[in-house]
């Protein structure tokens, strides 16, 4: 074996291959969650699951004092697309010039298998720690998101169940392990407007109201608004139409509807009221005709102080030797559930260049890394 492929962390390797090697296309778990649980159970963790619909989560906690550290993240990965663009088998991991090749192995079954290795470390080396450690593992965070992270916060919310310091184990890295950690998340809100016209025939434009022609000095005027500036943390709201459908197909009939998606990622200076009252005012003052539906994805949320932020920092340096670049750009993640139960929390994982992609892979070493950034902080925050 050549030196790039050289395995310094003999159990994380054995653990990230298990894991990788199971085809859990959301909202599937395939037995990641009891491979996980088997790990943390003999350490003194309470395996709870908790599965509503389609889902698997797991709730698996060590201790009931506090404070309590959560380790947070999802078991499942995004569709492998055609399997015969992979160079590797997407669920037959490798190792390949040091890095580790398969779905998952980024966005983020490296991250719990470096979560997991980690805890066993710490647990093994200082069994009579302070506070508690526990797991938040769902089998939905790519697809709709409903019976996953969001279900089981509610039923730890309803007993009282507080976390105080959170890491989501999402790809935050963008050239190096921990040259970005996202200390908060911008808030997401997508709306679905229906516009109303009359269908007729083009050749008799007065017979018919043609609801694409009246929308679209609304939707260039929602386009082109400024709706913030940002600040200190993030930068300005955005506006994107994502899909717009209408017309029956035919080239001589005016279409009776209009239907328009899109999507706003905003600042804390902004609320889910603020922007609907917005949107409505300018199709109001249009005249439109219209229907619309929203969906609250989630608020945004920033952890910009405090204990755990401050051990992220200290802990990739004392690790790396650099600094870490907390930042708040990018799309959404469970974190949106979390961190309004009032956790500190921070996303810190591996370099997200090929997330979501053919021929996904991390780079192995920085998983050992992260599994000592991981450790560092469970020390930090659960030692006298």
């Amino acid at each position: 074996m050549s030196d790039v492929n050289t395995i310094n962390d003999q159990a994380l390797y054995d653990l990230s291959i298990d894991i990788l090697s199971r085809p859990s296309i959301t909202p599937l778990d395939e037995g990641c969650q009891a491979l996980m649980a088997s790990y943390l159970e003999p350490l003194g963790f309470n395996i709870e699951p908790m599965n509503f619909e389609d889902t698997q989560n797991m709730w698996a906690r060590k201790g009931d004092s506090g404070p309590l550290f959560c380790f947070a993240g999802h078991t499942d990965v995004v569709p492998v697309g055609e399997i015969s663009h992979w160079d590797n088998p997407p669920f037959e991991p490798k190792l390949i010039d040091g890095m580790l090749h398969g779905r998952g192995a980024a966005d983020m079954k490296g991250s719990l298998a470096a979560m997991v290795i980690a805890t066993k470390r710490f647990v093994e080396q200082h069994p009579n720690h302070k506070g508690s450690i526990a797991f938040l593992i769902t089998s939905d965070e790519e697809g709709p998101f409903i019976n996953g992270t969001t279900r089981v916060i509610d039923t730890l919310e309803a007993r009282n169940e507080k976390i105080q310091y959170c890491i989501v184990g999402e790809p935050s890295s963008t050239a190096k392990l921990g040259d970005i950690v996202k200390n908060g998340r911008r808030g997401s809100l997508t709306g679905d407007l229906i516009i109303k016209g009359k269908q007729g025939h083009v050749a008799y434009p007065h017979l018919a109201n043609n609801p694409i022609h009246n929308a679209m000095l609304a939707l260039d005027e929602l386009a082109k608004t400024v709706w913030d500036h940002g600040n200190d943390y993030f930068p300005p709201t955005s506006f994107q139409i994502s899909n717009i459908n209408g017309g029956t197909g035919a080239g001589n009939v005016i279409p009776g509807l209009l239907k328009v998606q899109f999507n706003l990622r905003f600042s804390t200076e902004l609320t889910f009221d603020l922007i609907k009252a917005r949107v409505i005012a300018i199709l109001d003052q249009h005249g439109l005709d219209y229907d619309i539906d929203w969906t609250y994805n989630g608020l945004p949320f920033l952890t910009d102080h405090g204990d755990l932020l401050n051990a992220v920092r200290s802990s990739i340096k004392e690790i790396t030797g650099y600094d870490t670049d907390p930042q708040t750009s990018g799309g959404t993640s469970d974190g949106r559930f979390i961190a309004p139960t009032g956790a500190e929390l921070v996303e810190l994982g591996p370099v997200n260049a090929t997330i979501h992609q053919v021929n996904e892979c991390v780079k192995f070493n920085d998983l050992e890394i992260l599994t000592d950034v991981y450790q560092r902080l469970l020390e930090k925050l659960l030692l006298d």
